[in-house]
């Protein structure tokens, strides 16, 4: 048997580019109809914190959680000290005690503002705000804000209202429901504070809107 493998080339074989027709580049027609979608909008929220040491005085009622309880003695000033037989020969003013609300750590919200009613942007923030508060450990989920109508027809009570926050005012609350239950599309300004109890900040964590 004859072997031929001495007869093969053992060069060493290079590869040798070989120039191609040239390809001119072509721009990719636009596709009709196509935008960049625009960055999610959000509402604007001004916030700021309340601490124990303000000693801000809340009238009405409120949850327990929300204030210290403390009393005091306060002194009963006579217009007419003079003329007052007790004040003027005994020296002895009357004092009386009362119990005196003072609020805890918390958030206040300042005002919200949405670029486009009705989208739920505002919704988003107050939730953001609610989850911040409640991982707060110092404000444990307390927020609270005052219904200021911006102007004489807008009131951000109703807003506020159906994501559970509550005015310290019964007798507003009443009228809130009222209005809610008979579908009242205009519910008159309610001015007043109002705060988010604990009850409704997890299910305003966990199913949003309220109503």
């Amino acid at each position: 048997m004859i072997n031929n493998i001495t007869n093969m080339d053992v060069r060493p074989q290079i590869a040798v580019a070989k120039s191609a027709a040239s390809v001119q580049s072509m721009g990719m027609p636009p596709i009709l109809g196509f935008k960049t979608p625009p960055l999610k909008e959000k509402a604007k929220i001004q916030v700021k914190k309340i601490r124990r040491g303000d000693n801000l005085i809340i009238p009405g009622i409120i949850d327990d959680d929300y204030v210290d309880v403390v009393e005091e003695y306060v002194t009963l000033k006579d217009d007419n000290q003079e003329n007052n037989f007790f004040t003027s020969h005994f020296n002895n003013p009357v004092k009386i005690k009362r119990k005196i609300k003072y609020l805890k750590n918390c958030y206040l919200i300042d005002f919200i503002q949405s670029p486009k009613p009705r989208c739920g942007l505002g919704t988003e923030a107050i939730k953001a705000l609610a989850e911040k508060a409640m991982f707060d450990p110092k404000a444990e989920g307390r927020i609270v804000t005052y219904s200021i109508p911006v102007l004489k027809e807008v009131s951000p009570a109703l807003f506020f209202y159906k994501l559970g926050f509550r005015f310290t005012s019964p007798q507003a609350n009443e009228y809130m429901e009222e209005c809610i239950a008979k579908k009242i599309p205009d519910i008159p300004a309610q001015t007043g504070m109002m705060y988010l109890p604990k009850s409704r900040l997890h299910k305003l964590l966990r199913y949003g809107e309220l109503f």
